[in-house]
């Protein structure tokens, strides 16, 4: 059986996307790659790929739109996206429509492979126990389908997302640090020094899809100086 993981490359710098096919072939990774926004997404809906690597800035297709079509068509897909260094709105943005991670340019090959490495370890096995938490006497989320559900609406989560709220509600007795949640969602092992917000801006995106006022959050707090922990009415069984 063949257990190497595939890995598409979406990028029109011809120096970048060398260097990275490159890198990727010496870890022992398959490497596809396209230099066109169109292209891109045609291959990344072919679902052979284990993770994607995907530009924001690209020729007849941005990043954006292409990870917006591919979380349409596949919940599960393991994207890292590579932003501007300098360029916050693009990081969250790309992580609103559900990459899983981002790398800033410039950017540091021995940090990209470790990342992918943690998004393909997480992101390969990683089951929901419960199907369903009961967030307060109106609202339900879905772990299954990635939905927070009410009598009024319905909004959709990240796929990321669900497994942050999945594991605060695992340990819901305790606040969980953000150090612990890069470990235990991302994969980013204990002693890798990885500089990014991803935990920030995710929990973040979770608190304006479940709080009233996310500056006064009810459900997901900031304990000071300890981390994050859920408040809800409890998990129920379907």
């Amino acid at each position: 059986m063949n257990n190497t993981n595939s890995i598409l490359i979406v990028e029109d710098e011809e120096s970048i996307r060398t260097g990275l096919i490159d890198v990727f072939v010496y870890h022992g990774f398959e490497v596809d790659f396209a230099a066109d926004g169109a292209e891109g997404l045609n291959k990344a809906l072919t679902g052979k790929f284990d993770l994607i690597i995907l530009d924001v800035m690209l020729p007849s297709m941005n990043g954006f739109d292409i990870c917006k079509a591919i979380r349409e068509e596949d919940k599960s897909q393991a994207i890292i996206m590579l932003t501007a260094k300098t360029a916050d709105e693009d990081i969250i943005h790309g992580l609103s429509l559900g990459a899983d991670d981002y790398v800033a340019k410039p950017f540091s090959v021995a940090q990209l492979v470790l990342r992918v490495q943690a998004v393909l370890r997480r992101s390969s096995n990683q089951p929901v126990d419960l199907e369903h938490i009961q967030l307060d006497k109106e609202r339900t989320i879905d772990l299954q389908n990635l939905v927070v559900k009410s009598q009024e609406d319905e909004i959709s989560f990240t796929r990321r997302e669900i497994q942050v709220i999945s594991y605060l509600h695992q340990n819901k007795q305790r606040p969980v640090s953000r150090e612990e949640l890069l470990t235990k969602v991302w994969g980013y092992k204990p002693d890798m020094a990885i500089e990014t917000r991803t935990v920030d801006i995710h929990i973040a995106k979770i608190r304006k899809k479940i709080e009233v006022n996310p500056k006064a959050p009810e459900f997901l707090q900031t304990v000071r100086g300890a981390g994050y922990k859920l408040f809800c009415l409890d998990s129920k069984d379907s």
